[in-house]
């Protein structure tokens, strides 16, 4: 059965601001100055390696026991590489990501074997990455004049 997820994203006045909501949760992303924003807050291509990122970690948190694993601290460094020539039109390259990468810490007992076969069902079972990995078909629902 699906569920269906819900997010709305707002212009704030001036800039390039914007707030999003989902179940009344607010966050503030912007882009730094030197990509025309204030900077008052992450850019959302920072945003999606900090949601992969979370995704991971409740992942790791709310399987860990279920898969005999126990640590006593996780916490994962990601980072991106994007051209941002193809989000301010100043050449052809892709607009997106081109590759992310992560590196996962956990401290733990376990041997590296067992946290390289953690990681690995990490990787399986979180949605970001699957969303990431294999694209999300985008619809667009209509376009309203108001």
């Amino acid at each position: 059965m699906l569920t269906t997820f819900k997010a709305s994203a707002q212009k704030c006045p001036g800039g390039l601001k914007v707030e999003t909501n989902a179940r009344g949760f607010k966050i503030i992303l912007d882009e730094p100055e030197d990509l025309g924003g204030s900077n008052k807050g992450m850019n959302p291509v920072e945003a999606i390696l900090c949601a992969l990122g979370a995704c991971q970690t409740i992942v790791a948190s709310a399987f860990a026991e279920a898969q005999n694993f126990s640590f006593e601290e996780f916490h994962v460094e990601l980072e991106g590489d994007l051209d941002p020539d193809g989000f301010m039109g100043l050449a052809d390259v892709r607009n997106g990501f081109q590759e992310i990468r992560f590196v996962m810490h956990f401290k733990t007992n376990e041997s590296q074997e067992k946290a390289e076969a953690f990681a690995d069902f990490i990787e399986k079972r979180c949605p970001v990455g699957d969303c990431i990995a294999n694209g999300v078909k985008l619809v667009r629902g209509g376009v309203v004049r108001e």
